[in-house]
């Protein structure tokens, strides 16, 4: 598959996750934030970073981008869509998904290695784990919060679309120790902790965030 990875101004982890796309079995494809087309790419991932550098609010500018109206069309005919960090708080922004990213409940920003549960993996991005899956994966976010209102919080767990949740301590303080949530019809994902940084045995938490990657070859063939 080709997977479009996006460049905003400020973003920093483009590069990490053009290698998982290469690592988990796809062709990567630089996307920037001003294109008005996703040159045919099967997937698109938004990465992690400081977009536009949080002006305004985080990812608040970045949903106005011409590449997002292609992305949230794209993502509408059911196209994949992976927001990392910055990225998640930017699909919250555009509408793809509910509920918004605020300040960590501690105030601090945070670099951890940290344990989650797969709870659904029945999305395009999360196939590949067992429903229930242990991982560890790299987290790191000033903004990492995720809240909504009890009605958003109650329909996300009573349709599954809680895609991680956090294990053990709470790093920041999102609400029932949510890591990342899905739409209704699973293309489009939004995780705060970063795969793309555990991929390898070389480095990072070594390799449990591949899962996200190459869980989209089995989405193409669904």
């Amino acid at each position: 598959m080709k997977v479009g990875v996006v460049t905003f101004p400020g973003s920093l982890d483009e590069v990490d996750a053009q290698r998982a796309v290469r690592i988990g079995g796809h062709e990567a494809v630089a996307l920037w934030h001003g294109d008005h087309d996703l040159r045919g790419v099967d997937a698109v991932v938004l990465p992690g970073g400081f977009s536009y550098g949080d002006y305004l609010r985080c990812g608040a500018i970045s949903r106005f981008s011409p590449v997002m109206t292609e992305v949230i069309e794209a993502a509408g005919r059911g196209m994949p869509v992976l927001g990392i960090c910055n990225g998640f708080q930017i699909l919250c922004e555009s509408h793809l998904l509910p509920g918004a990213l605020i300040r960590n409940e501690r105030q601090k920003f945070l670099c951890v290695d940290q344990r989650l549960r797969i709870e659904n993996n029945r999305t395009a991005w999360t196939s590949s784990y067992d429903e229930g899956a242990e991982v560890v994966i790299a987290l790191k976010n000033g903004e990492g919060s995720f809240v909504a209102d009890t009605e958003t919080l109650d329909r996300l767990e009573g349709e599954g679309r809680v895609v991680a949740r956090y294990l053990g301590d709470n790093p920041n303080g999102s609400l029932r120790a949510i890591a990342g949530i899905s739409n209704e019809r699973g293309n489009v994902v939004g995780l705060m902790p970063h795969p793309e940084h555990s991929v390898e045995d070389l480095t990072g938490t070594g390799t449990d965030g591949l899962g996200f990657f190459t869980s989209l070859a089995a989405a193409a063939f669904a």
